[in-house]
Order: structure tokens, then C-alpha cells, then sequence
């Protein structure tokens, strides 16, 4: 059996920390892979905020899997800005800065936040720019090897993707409509059981299109343990479809040591992609 390869979400977890000291803070739990939201105020940082960002992975000998693209203002309840008419400029402009930060750091995963519906411009609209936008992003991590994802997102009404399915059907869409073929799913299992997904039939039906998978236990969002969901289940499900990438810990901490359900020798060993 294939043990998963996890990455810590510096976004969500060891937050206490100012976030340019959480990469050595992950390594100094055993871990040696990490994760990100976009960790900047604006789609376009200063060169000195993206170089600090860069020496703070570098310098923690952490690997960075996985970077989310801008997404607006996530506290405010934003989820993306890619199906946004109005942050066209900003999105694409982001694209540019986020793929310089992964030709520096190795990161072969972009996760593409679709954005909610907006009351001011019809769904067909969203969905063509994001489209759009998604082809442009799709374009790009190709030049380097990598891949954009998309994911089913809960407890934001507003959001359209909610299942596997609807997610895969944009990634179709891109193929389809302008020929790109780095899209992937993203399959966080908490998201996909919150909304009330079938997620053992997501794995089987999508496995070979899955590019990264997150975890955190439902409900609540803590800890593997501290809710129902079958984590090892459907990690071990996973595996035995052949997914050999990294499983994001992208759950809330509910107690002093977030990591004490993990092993120490289980932490740290390079996923293969």
C-alpha cells in the first residue's frame, strides 16, 4: 500500500505565525512539502514581496506543490476572480507573477478559484470569461510543466462549482472550446462531502483526472479524527487508482499540536508526479 504524501496548507494552518515563518514551521514538524493560497494583498505584488515570499520556501527547504491564483478577498467571502468581467487585466496579470513564483520554486499546480455569480453579469458571460481565462492560465503552466486546477467549493452559496462533476464539465469546456489540456480537478474530499457529493463515486469515475487532492474531516473542517468522513478510505480508494501526488492538509486546527494524528515518519517523503 502506498502511503498518501501530504503538504501542508500554510494558508489555513499554523496561522499563529506570520506567514513567511510557516514554511519553517512546517518543516519543523517533519514535513517537507507546502501549500498556499495566493499569500499576497494584490494580484500583483511588489518584486520584493514575491522575492521575500520565494527566500522564505527556499530558505525552509520545503517544496511548494501547489499555489492558488489570485482570489479576490477570501475573509469577505470572494472565491476567485477568473469568471470576474471586471478583473480580467488583474487575473491575467496574476497568471504572469504566479508562474515566475513556480519557475523559481518548482510548483506544478495552480489552483484556479471559478468566482461567484455576480448578481451584475448573466452566467453564460461568467462562464465564457472564465473559460477564457482558464485557456490563458492552462497556456501558461504548460510552458513549465505544470497544471491548473479546479475545484467544488463549500459554504459559499454564491460559488457554482459544487460537484466533481460540475467541475470537470468547465474543464471540458476548455478543451473543447480553445484546446487545452492541463486542466485537472482538484478533489478536496471535505468540500465534496459538505456538498453532499458521492465522493467514493468522484474518485472512481474521475481518479485519472485528478490532480491534487486536499483533506480535512467532516463536519467541521478539523482534524483527520475529529469528524465521520473516511479519510483513509478514500486516500487508500485513491491510491489504488494510481494517484501517486500530494494530499493538501487544508483543515482547521482545533488543538495545540494540529499534527499529532500524523506520525512523525509519515510526513516527510517527496510525492511523485
Amino acid at each position: 500500500m502506498v502511503s498518501p504524501t501530504y503538504a501542508v496548507n500554510c494558508s489555513i494552518l499554523l496561522t499563529d505565525l506570520p506567514l513567511l515563518k510557516r514554511p519553517q514551521a512546517a518543516r519543523d514538524a517533519g514535513f517537507d512539502a507546502v501549500e498556499f493560497w495566493w499569500p499576497f494583498s494584490t494580484p500583483v505584488p511588489s518584486d520584493e514581496e514575491v522575492d521575500s515570499f520565494v527566500r522564505a520556501i527556499q530558505d525552509a527547504d520545503v517544496q511548494l506543490t501547489g499555489l492558488n491564483f489570485a482570489a479576490g478577498d477570501m475573509p469577505a467571502g470572494d472565491r476567485g476572480i477568473l469568471s470576474d468581467a471586471g478583473h480580467v487585466s488583474a487575473f491575467r496579470d496574476n497568471v504572469d507573477v504566479a508562474i515566475g513564483i513556480a519557475e523559481s520554486l518548482g510548483t506544478k499546480a495552480f489552483n484556479a478559484l471559478y468566482g461567484n455569480r455576480l448578481d451584475a453579469i448573466e452566467g453564460d458571460r461568467q462562464d465564457a470569461i472564465a473559460a477564457e481565462n482558464l485557456a490563458i492560465a492552462g497556456r501558461a503552466a504548460e510552458k513549465i510543466g505544470a497544471f491548473v486546477l479546479i475545484e467544488p467549493v463549500s459554504g459559499t452559496p454564491a460559488y457554482p462549482l459544487k460537484t466533481a462533476a460540475e467541475a470537470i464539465a468547465v474543464i471540458d469546456r476548455v478543451k473543447a472550446e480553445h484546446g487545452v489540456d492541463s486542466l485537472r480537478l482538484l478533489a478536496d474530499l471535505y468540500h465534496l462531502e459538505v456538498n453532499g457529493d458521492d465522493v467514493g463515486a468522484a474518485i472512481d469515475t474521475y481518479a485519472a483526472r485528478i490532480g491534487h487532492v486536499q483533506i480535512a474531516d467532516a463536519p467541521g473542517r478539523g482534524e483527520p479524527g475529529t469528524g465521520t468522513l473516511d479519510i483513509d478510505g478514500y486516500l487508500k480508494r485513491l491510491a489504488g487508482h494510481g494517484y501517486r501526488g500530494y494530499v493538501g492538509l487544508e483543515y482547521k486546527a482545533t488543538r495545540p499540536d494540529t499534527f499529532d494524528w500524523l506520525p512523525r515518519e509519515h510526513r516527510a517523503t517527496r510525492a511523485a508526479h
